[in-house]
């Protein structure tokens, strides 16, 4: 039988164990509210489908830290955001409203490029333009295709000559039939 502290009542644990939005901090506090009305490590890991070294770890934790120590704190272990700020994302909605200085349209390694400028850095990933471009709602921009009659007649024979070339036709295969230089031989069983 594991000791539990009484940072919390059995009844505020099973309060927050049936409020809990988040399954594993529901499952934590299930785990500790199991315990701390007197059931074993191995009655608590068999409802619960934990390894009993798990519920103990569990029950060390919520022991040394309280509550606070209970529920998936791998979502907690990270850093902030050092590129992806709010500042940052405000002056790209500001700067995407006018076309970029090559005068095309806004993509990822474009915005990258504006990051490491603003933010004096070597060089920024492709790839954290694009969750920029996302972060501020930007949708990708082409133009949309016209329609092949739309050309003058001009190019479409341009078209017409440069579809000829790429789009051989293969030459048709001549099958060939069984080799006939041996005697004939029966497939059939007798």
């Amino acid at each position: 039988m594991a000791r539990i502290a009484g940072h919390l009542s059995v009844e505020e644990l099973e309060a927050r164990y049936r409020a809990a939005r988040d399954v594993t901090e529901a499952r934590h506090f299930q785990a500790i509210w199991l315990l701390a009305q007197g059931r074993t490590v191995l009655e608590v890991s068999e409802v619960l489908a934990f390894v009993p070294r798990w519920v103990t770890q569990l029950a060390a934790r919520y022991n040394a830290s309280g509550p606070a120590a209970l529920g998936d704190r791998r979502r907690r272990n990270g850093k902030a955001a050092s590129l992806l700020t709010e500042a940052v994302l405000s002056a790209l909605a500001a700067r995407v409203r006018t076309p970029p200085e090559d005068g095309g349209v806004w993509s990822g390694p474009k915005v990258a490029a504006w990051m490491a400028q603003r933010l004096r850095l070597q060089r920024v990933h492709p790839q954290r333009g694009w969750e920029a471009l996302r972060r501020i709602g930007w949708s990708p921009q082409a133009p949309r295709p016209r329609h092949a009659r739309a050309a003058g007649p001009d190019e479409q024979a341009a078209f017409k000559r440069g579809s000829r070339r790429r789009w051989r036709r293969p030459r048709p295969r001549i099958p060939t039939g069984r080799s006939r230089s041996r005697r004939r031989t029966s497939t059939a069983s007798a």
